[in-house]
C-alpha cells in the first residue's frame, strides 16, 4: 500500500494527524528558506559594512556606502540612527531633554533591538516544530497501533498477518512523517542559531564601538560630523 491509500483508509485521528504534520513542514520549510535568503551573506556582510562604515569620510558618506553592502539591513539603521542625532533636536520632547549621551544609547539600542528580531524571527517556530513533531508523529503510531489491535480482536476468523499489516504500516509511516519533519526544523534551528550568535556579537560591538566614540563629550571625536551632501 502506498502512502496515500494508507491516509485513505484511515480515520479521522489519522487524517488530523498527517494534515498537522503537512502544515508543520510548510511552515519550517518556509522559515528554513527565508533565513537562509536572510543569512546568506552571514557575518561577512556585516563585517564588510563595519569596515565600510570606519572607512567613510562621515555619517552621510557611510550611510550612502552601506545602502549597497548592507543588504539585510544590520547596520544600516544604526547609521540612520546617527544621522538623524546629527540633526538638531526639535520640540520641548522628553527625549529632545536628555543630554547626547542618552540619546545615543536609546537610538543605538533600538536599532540593535530592531536587527535582532529579525535575526531571530522563526528560531521559535523551528524549535517548536523540532520538538513537538516526533511526539505528533508517535500519537498517529499510538492510535494506528490501537486500531490494529481493535481491529484483530474484533475478527472472528482467526489471526492473520493481513488484517493488522495496514493499521501497523500506517503507524509506523506516521513516525516517519514526524521524524522526517523534525529533523530538518532542529538542524536548521542550530546552524542558523550558530550565524545569528556570530551577527549579534559583532553587532553589540560595533554599538559599543559608536557609544564610545559619539557618546563621551569630552572626546575630540565626540562630535557628530554635520551631514553633508554627497558631491555628484
Amino acid at each position: 500500500m502506498s502512502v496515500f491509500e494508507l491516509l485513505r483508509h484511515g480515520d479521522g485521528v489519522s487524517r488530523t494527524v498527517a494534515a498537522l504534520l503537512l502544515a508543520m513542514s510548510v511552515a519550517s520549510w518556509v522559515v528554513i528558506l527565508w533565513k537562509a535568503w536572510l543569512l546568506r551573506g552571514g557575518t561577512r556582510d556585516v563585517l564588510r559594512s563595519i569596515t565600510a562604515f570606519w572607512q567613510s569620510a562621515s555619517l552621510q558618506d557611510a550611510e550612502a556606502r552601506l545602502q549597497p553592502v548592507d543588504r539585510a539591513l544590520m547596520v544600516l539603521p544604526a547609521v540612520r540612527a546617527l544621522n538623524r542625532l546629527a540633526q538638531p533636536a526639535e520640540g520641548a520632547t522628553l527625549g529632545a531633554k536628555v543630554d547626547r549621551t542618552q540619546r545615543l544609547t536609546r537610538i543605538l539600542r533600538d536599532a540593535l533591538h530592531a536587527a535582532l528580531r529579525r535575526l531571530q524571527a522563526g528560531q521559535i517556530l523551528l524549535a517548536t516544530v523540532g520538538a513537538t513533531a516526533p511526539f505528533v508523529g508517535l500519537l498517529g503510531t499510538v492510535w494506528g497501533i490501537y486500531g490494529a489491535l481493535a481491529g484483530i480482536a474484533a475478527e472472528t476468523g482467526g489471526f492473520t498477518i493481513d488484517k493488522v499489516a495496514g493499521p501497523v504500516g500506517e503507524a509506523l509511516i506516521m513516525t516517519a512523517f514526524g521524524l522526517a519533519v523534525a529533523i530538518p526544523a532542529v538542524l536548521a534551528y542550530n546552524v542558523f542559531g550558530r550565524v545569528v550568535g556570530r551577527i549579534e556579537a559583532e553587532l553589540e560591538g560595533f554599538a559599543h564601538d559608536l557609544l564610545g566614540m559619539f557618546g563621551d563629550p569630552a572626546s575630540p571625536e565626540a562630535a557628530l560630523p554635520p551631514a553633508r551632501p554627497m558631491p555628484v
